[in-house]
């Protein structure tokens, strides 16, 4: 296992894990941990583990990417206690609980297959009759090379809203803690990039690790704005769950 806790001592995690765990509302959980990570930088191949690499179990607080982000957030919201963080995070990280390269949930859709435990598919419950549908190999090129080599490919039914379909009633369906995805049209893909969203004040935003050379770091960024000319959104909505 690596772990680099950033610029938080054990002391610090244990007093947000135990906050966290007195919030009975899973949304406003997740953006209270959520919260705690605005302004990280933004880092990208953090993780250790690829087909030629032994994978190892990664906890790097110092920097995240979009997906490490919400991987840590979400096993975050499991824990009362820092010992208890690297368990739940190998849970939502790796199916069944397995560290393994092959194991890892690559994909955002994963976690609606693989961790229903805990997360579920909104997407048509947010997006309603403007919902679309498409079989997807998930891994697969245009060009019948792999995005991820060594990973094998996988046929999967995506649901999205179309970019075209998000206007004030779907974005009123949003709930905070909502984890969203930008839905990619390229082959193989489900997301080009993932996020959470948070409601303030009649406002909606999308808190996610930004890659802009303008910002490089965890954000608040308004979801109407955000969310114009992006081909689609796919919703995952955490589910209650008894921390153990």
């Amino acid at each position: 296992m690596h772990i680099h806790l950033g610029t938080w001592s054990r002391d610090e995690l244990d007093r947000i894990l135990l906050d966290a765990s007195l919030i009975q509302d899973p949304g406003l959980c997740i953006e209270y941990i959520a919260q705690q990570f605005l302004d990280l930088p933004y880092k990208e191949s953090s993780l250790i583990g690829d087909d030629h690499t032994e994978e190892v179990l990664v906890i790097d607080f110092s920097g995240v990417d979009c997906f490490t982000f919400i991987d840590y957030i979400e096993a975050m919201r499991m824990s009362e206690s820092f010992e208890a963080f690297p368990e739940h995070l190998t849970r939502i990280r790796y199916r069944s609980g397995q560290i393994s390269f092959k194991k890892r949930n690559h994909f955002f859709t994963d976690w609606s297959v693989y961790n229903a435990d805990f997360i579920e598919d909104a997407t048509e419950s947010v997006g309603k009759e403007q919902v679309g549908r498409i079989r997807k190999m998930l891994n697969d090129k245009e060009d019948g090379t792999c995005w991820i080599p060594g990973i094998p490919v996988a046929e999967r039914t995506i649901f999205y809203i179309p970019g075209r379909a998000i206007d004030h009633s779907v974005i009123n369906r949003l709930k905070t803690g909502d984890y969203v995805g930008m839905y990619s049209e390229l082959p193989g893909l489900d997301v080009s990039h993932v996020g959470i969203i948070v409601r303030h004040d009649d406002r909606v935003f999308l808190r996610h690790a930004s890659s802009d050379k303008d910002n490089m770091r965890v954000i608040d960024q308004d979801f109407m704005q955000y969310i114009k000319g992006k081909p689609g959104l796919i919703v995952l909505r955490p589910i209650k769950v008894i921390i153990d």
